[in-house]
């Protein structure tokens, strides 16, 4: 298991979709995007602290009717990200160089 997918162990979800996320850090993993197959999958820096709530809502298997459209979900997916690589960066994971 990687570094980073290591990381989201009991952190809040990034992706926090509206009506579905259940802010339990102790079921945070770190998600990626469904259907990015294997090879992308193998990119952590891809990936968002996810709730399990938000995770199957992001892979397409909601667990709480939500009524957002796939783009608004990926939206909601990206920001996560970007969330999750703040912290990251925030926390000594990842540098960045300029």
């Amino acid at each position: 298991m990687s570094k980073l997918r290591k990381s989201a162990r009991y952190q809040n979800c990034m992706i926090r979709i509206p009506g579905v996320c259940n802010f339990n850090s102790e079921t945070t993993v770190l998600a990626h995007l469904n259907g990015a197959g294997m090879a992308r999958k193998e990119d952590d820096s891809e990936g968002a602290f996810a709730c399990y709530d938000c995770h199957q809502a992001v892979d397409g298997k909601p667990t709480k009717k939500h009524g957002f459209s796939s783009d608004e979900i990926k939206l909601m997916f990206f920001e996560g990200v970007k969330r999750t690589r703040d912290f990251w960066r925030h926390n000594g994971y990842m540098q960045v160089y300029r």
